[in-house]
């Protein structure tokens, strides 16, 4: 409906422009006023509604792994933890639970991670088995036995594995059999477990014999999630030795640090050591605090 007193009529002809700009300016705030009322009408303010329109921002994607601040955090000797982890192990068999050492890094997300293989001064896994890809009545098949290998052959190995009956925790193949092994196709089964022998990783040999010797009692870590992971030592360690595998490690991890490239700047944040059953305690680089027990007595279960 036209306003009264401004039609084309009653007004001369110079504002009829003026007159037709402000009848649409009067129903647009014919509509808005109506907008509003119904807004109010319905419980919601202006302001949720511009706030519903607006598009959402996205969260900024982290290209760092969360750190925490440890100056207020306790941190603990050597002794100190060992005391608090066997509390959590009483009544369990020596040989049974293991210490864990964790390393956390100051490093970016998708990076180059850490990963190789040692041996440790104490061997904590004794009981590994080890498989060696090999012909079978050859001179490297009997040195393989002889260092403790538990399955050795080629064929026979081939079809286990295919049939998924994988009876061992480490494998290493001999140069001659690497092509047969590649021909197989067992990679497609055994590298999602980790137990594809690569040349990278030093476990495509020469000398089997000295391969499953340097297996046997030794430990493999890999980085993830910016963490570092490896059982240190059996419950019935004494301080002295689960210290002694402890810096043999953390050796090795920083001569790993200082292989990568210059560009990649990865730090140790935090070392923790656990147990299978009890929660981590933060070390903090000694070996004794002064109110800790003495070796002597965590050296007795």
């Amino acid at each position: 409906m036209a306003t009264p007193g401004l039609t084309a009529r009653t007004l001369p002809t110079q504002h009829l422009r003026t007159a037709v700009q402000l009848n649409a300016h009067l129903s647009a705030l014919r509509h808005a006023n109506l907008a509003i009322f119904l807004r109010h009408a319905s419980g919601k303010s202006i302001g949720d509604n511009r706030a519903r329109d607006q598009p959402k921002k996205k969260k900024r994607a982290r290209i760092t792994f969360k750190e925490y601040n440890l100056k207020d955090a306790e941190q603990f000797s050597l002794c100190d933890a060992m005391r608090y982890i066997r509390a959590f192990e009483v009544g369990r068999p020596p040989t049974s639970p293991k210490y864990d050492l964790a390393v956390k890094f100051r490093t970016i997300k998708n990076g180059p991670v850490v990963r190789n293989r040692l041996r440790l001064p104490h061997a904590v896994n004794t009981s590994i088995r080890i498989c060696v890809i090999c012909p079978p009545d050859s001179k490297h098949a009997e040195a393989a036995k002889k260092a403790g290998a538990t399955v050795v052959g080629e064929e026979t190995v081939f079809d286990a594995v295919k049939e998924g009956r994988i009876e061992f925790d480490r494998c290493i193949c001999h140069q001659e059999s690497s092509g047969k092994m590649n021909k197989a196709g067992l990679g497609r089964i055994l590298g999602p477990r980790g137990l594809m022998p690569s040349a990278k990783f030093g476990t495509i040999v020469k000398d089997t014999g000295a391969a499953v010797r340097g297996l046997i009692g030794g430990s493999e870590y890999r980085e993830r999630n910016g963490v570092l992971r490896m059982a240190i030592g059996q419950l019935g360690f004494t301080p002295e030795e689960v210290q002694a595998n402890i810096k043999t490690f953390m050796t090795e991890v920083k001569k790993d640090l200082n292989l990568l490239s210059d560009r990649i700047n990865k730090e140790i944040d935090e070392v923790v050591l656990s147990s299978t059953n009890s929660p981590g305690f933060t070390l903090n680089g000694d070996f004794r605090g002064p109110h800790s027990p003495s070796s002597r007595d965590l050296s007795v279960l």
